[in-house]
């Protein structure tokens, strides 16, 4: 078969549309801040907490949801994940008490995330060896688009239907594109009679679908060493999503134009995603994750001295970069230590340290401005977890190193 009509792409294709969806619901979160805020008369740390729920939901899950793929196939679990997304906006739009929302989107909404996220990336590391960065890069860019075009879109909808309204929106489209979506991700190349990259022949990981057990890598050192960087530095990854529209506006600036931050996360997102991936490919998928790891300590360092809207508007770029090359790269790391048999609950176990930082660190941040009336605690906070989180990750062995003379378990 022609490599450039290789099946895979399709499957990468598919992969970005849920994530797409699904993170474009989460990330638009700030838009409808105000409306909860005001209707429910509730504080900055409460409506954080239904962000974070959401958030240590569909990290956490993954550990769920990842071995469930690797055994049925990523297409009726994330499928079962796009329903619940739907069913949990839907009945967001009829909460009648803040609790509700708990519910109705952090827990529905954060499950439903939870089942398509971990299973729609892992299936790419089968379909992909050589070119496994620039795939899971351009499927993850999926993250980036929805956080630059969903919360304009939901502020939009917002200020023009209201948020009720715009939950039921959002519910119709994830329900169909997502579901449309989920039938593409077929499990392997040998599902269709390929190989992986499109290759005509199979060769070196490609030729069987090898690799560690689950059991095995949860015993292995590099996974605990990244297991430890990954929740240090999701302990900030997720406050500018909650707070980073407050905390300008709070420093004068309009919201629909702080509302346009978010988006500049997904504009640095996405140009990170879509570009990082290949690169790291040719000059190391480690090397190039400790960078991203080194980029976001920095950055949370400019957001603290940043106050002025241009230099919100750098952090928001520069942050987005940084994260999203890491989120596109974290996949095909794991893959290339433990190899893609079952490389989605590796995954999810891996993600189940991001769950706990989502859930902790985008309310404390909350809280804390709520007792302080400022955030810079938590932004000095968030700066120092990122760099504790670079240091750990340093203790990790490269890929090569330690997969030489180790043999799948």
């Amino acid at each position: 078969m022609d490599q450039r009509f290789f099946f895979g792409w399709f499957v990468v294709a598919a992969g970005f549309v849920v994530l797409l969806l699904g993170f474009g619901v989460a990330y638009s979160f700030a838009s409808f801040f105000d409306g909860l805020e005001t209707d429910f008369r509730a504080s900055r740390g409460d409506i954080s907490l239904i962000f974070s729920i959401a958030g240590f939901l569909y990290f956490s899950l993954g550990a769920v949801s990842g071995p469930i793929s690797d055994r049925l196939g990523a297409r009726p679990v994330v499928a079962f994940g796009m329903v619940l997304i739907a069913i949990g906006l839907l009945a967001s739009s009829f909460a009648q008490s803040l609790w509700h929302i708990y519910l109705s989107y952090g827990v529905a909404v954060g499950v439903g995330i939870g089942f398509s996220y971990v299973p729609s990336v892992g299936v790419l590391q089968r379909w992909f060896v050589r070119r496994r960065g620039l795939a899971s890069g351009l499927a993850v860019a999926g993250i980036g688009v929805g956080t630059l075009v969903a919360p304009p879109f939901s502020r939009f909808l917002v200020d023009t239907l209201g948020w009720r309204e715009t939950f039921q929106v959002l519910a119709g489209m994830t329900l169909v594109l997502g579901l449309l979506a989920a039938w593409m991700l077929y499990p392997s190349p040998a599902a269709r009679g390929l190989y992986p990259d499109g290759d005509r022949t199979a060769a070196g990981e490609g030729a069987s679908l090898s690799g560690w057990s689950l059991r095995a890598a949860l015993s292995s050192r590099p996974f605990w060493l990244l297991f430890g960087a990954s929740t240090f530095v999701s302990l900030s990854l997720f406050v500018p999503f909650v707070h980073l529209v407050k905390f300008s506006v709070d420093h004068g600036h309009d919201e629909s134009w702080s509302i346009l931050l978010v988006s500049l996360i997904g504009v640095g997102s996405m140009s990170g995603r879509l570009t990082l991936g290949g690169v790291a490919d040719r000059f190391g998928r480690y090397r190039a994750v400790i960078a991203m790891y080194l980029g976001m300590a920095l950055v949370q360092g400019w957001w603290f001295h940043s106050t002025s809207f241009w230099a919100l508007a750098v952090y928001a770029v520069l942050f987005g970069l940084t994260y999203g090359g890491y989120v596109a790269l974290a996949p095909a790391l794991m893959a290339d230590y433990f190899g893609a048999k079952n490389v989605g609950g590796i995954l999810g176990a891996l993600y189940s340290g991001t769950a706990l930082g989502n859930l902790a660190g985008p309310v404390a941040a909350g809280f804390a401005f709520d007792l302080t009336g400022s955030y810079e605690v938590p932004i000095a906070a968030s700066a120092s977890a990122s760099f504790l989180a670079l240091a750990v990750a340093l203790m990790a062995p490269s890929p090569e190193q330690w997969r030489k003379g180790r043999e799948p378990m």
